[in-house]
C-alpha cells in the first residue's frame, strides 16, 4: 500500500513544497541548551549521538525540551544498526540520520531499520513508546513512517563513487556529504578544503541530484559557506552547535 503524502509541516513535507531547511548540531546534552537551541529559531535541531557523550537516555531528555519549543528533532545514531534505529525511533524523532552508508544496499538496510514488517525489520512495541504518545495516537502507525526523514551520510572516497545508487535507494529522503570524513579517507585529514576533495565533493552532490528524489544535504564551511552550497543544490543545510 502506497503511503499517504506527509502532513504539511512535517520536514519531509516543507521540502517537498522546496523549501531550503536549516538546522543546528547539539553535541551537548543539556536539555537546557536543547531548549535554548529550540527556541533559537532554527527548522530543526540535530541531536548528535554519534560524536556526542550521550546515548538514548540522555537524547530523550532533549527531545522533550525540543518538543517544548515545537521543534522538530533529529537524532544522528552512532552506526548503521537496526538496534540503534529500534530504540531511536521509539523516542519519536522526526528524522534519523545514518552515518557512514558506503553503498546501497547499507542505504537499504538503515531504511529497513526505520520500516515496520514485512516492510522492514523495526522491532514492534508501537503501543508502550514516546513516539505513539505512549499508545494515546491512534494515528501512529499511519504516519510514522510516511513523516520521518531519512538521512543517509556519503563519508568516503568509495562512497563518494556510488552517491547518485545511494540516492536512488527508496526510502532515503536526503543524502548528506561528510566532507569531514571524505578528506579524511582521501588523506587530505588536516586539509578539507583541499581541491581535490572539493571536486571529489561536488561530483558526489551532482550525482545525488541526478540520482532520484532525494534531496542534498551538508554542512557550511569556511571554505564552503551556505551561499556556494545553495547554488550547488542543497535544500537541507546544518551547522554545528
Amino acid at each position: 500500500m502506497a503511503l499517504l503524502p506527509p502532513t504539511s509541516k512535517s520536514l519531509k513535507a516543507r521540502l517537498n513544497n522546496g523549501e531550503t531547511l536549516y538546522g543546528l548540531f547539539l553535541l551537548s546534552f543539556s536539555p537546557t541548551l536543547a531548549e535554548i537551541s529550540g527556541h533559537a529559531g532554527y527548522d530543526f535541531v540535530v541531536v548528535d549521538m554519534e560524536h556526542g557523550y550521550g546515548g538514548i537516555s540522555e537524547a530523550l531528555s532533549c527531545l522533550q525540551a525540543l518538543s517544548a519549543t515545537q521543534t522538530p528533532a533529529i537524532l544522528r545514531l552512532p552506526e548503521n544498526s537496526p538496534l540503534w534505529a529500534k530504540k531511536a525511533l521509539d523516542l519519536g524523532p522526526d528524522g534519523l540520520i545514518f552515518p557512514l552508508i558506503e553503498d546501497p544496499d547499507s542505504a537499504k538496510a538503515a531504511v529497513s531499520s526505520c520500516r515496520y514488517p514485512p516492510a522492514g525489520i523495526r522491532g514492534n512495541a508501537h503501543p508502550v513508546v514516546r513516539a505513539s504518545k505512549y499508545g494515546l495516537d491512534n494515528d501512529y502507525l499511519e504516519k510514522c513512517e510516511r513523516e520521518l526523514l531519512i538521512i543517509c551520510q556519503v563519508e568516503s572516497e568509495e562512497a563518494a563513487k556510488r552517491a547518485r545508487d545511494i540516492a536512488a535507494v527508496d526510502g532515503v529522503d536526503c543524502v548528506m556529504i561528510g566532507r569531514s570524513d571524505l578528506s579524511a579517507s582521501m588523506g587530505f585529514i588536516r586539509d578539507p578544503g583541499n581541491k581535490k576533495v572539493e571536486e571529489m565533493t561536488k561530483a558526489a552532490e551532482s550525482a545525488v541530484l541526478g540520482g532520484g528524489a532525494a534531496y542534498l544535504a551538508g554542512f557550511p564551511r569556511p571554505h564552503d559557506p551556505l551561499s556556494e552550497m545553495k547554488k550547488r543544490g542543497v535544500q537541507h543545510s546544518l551547522r554545528w552547535g
